[in-house]
């Protein structure tokens, strides 16, 4: 099983998106929100063409100069988000690239980016690699995680499915 950034980003902002997505459970393609933070995603691409780059099994948004971008439409959860950028630093640096990370948050109702710069530290690819683990069991696992119904999971394409 190859673990993606999706999965990383899923599985610090709820085990159980985590374990759905995992599991090819696919509610995304008929959610509004997802719909939009792709727009956004090709749009910013669109203008810089050939940026995403795809290795094994992570796509990068771009990397330019001695940093990884990755855009995200709102900085809503802002520990996934950074825990992926940190996931894809780790894959690049098991490859002998070292870059720093920046998470670039386009804030959809204003013209405004958030930009965050992060470094991985030996001690986030200890934690990056128990989380590799721990998601590979957590997809495996027969039994979904319980549903938690927070404020988050209104915006969740999964909401409805777990609201039930």
């Amino acid at each position: 099983m190859k673990i993606t950034g999706t999965l990383v980003n899923y599985y610090i902002h709820c085990k159980r998106q985590c374990w759905l997505h995992g599991n090819k459970v696919n509610l995304e393609d008929y959610s509004e929100l997802v719909k939009i933070g792709k727009q956004l995603h090709h749009n910013k691409l669109e203008s810089n063409k050939n940026a995403e780059i795809s290795i094994e099994n992570i796509k990068i948004d771009k990397i330019k100069g001695q940093y990884l971008v990755e855009y995200k439409k709102s900085n809503a959860d802002i520990k996934a988000a950074s825990w992926q950028v940190l996931y894809y630093l780790y894959i690049l640096k098991k490859k002998g690239i070292t870059k720093k990370g920046k998470l670039i948050c386009l804030e959809k109702n204003r013209n405004v980016k958030k930009t965050l710069e992060l470094r991985l530290t030996d001690e986030m690819i200890r934690i990056i690699e128990k989380t590799e683990k721990h998601i590979k069991e957590l997809i495996l696992s027969e039994e979904i995680p319980r549903v938690k119904i927070m404020a988050k999971c209104k915006k969740c394409a999964y909401y409805t499915y777990c609201a039930l």
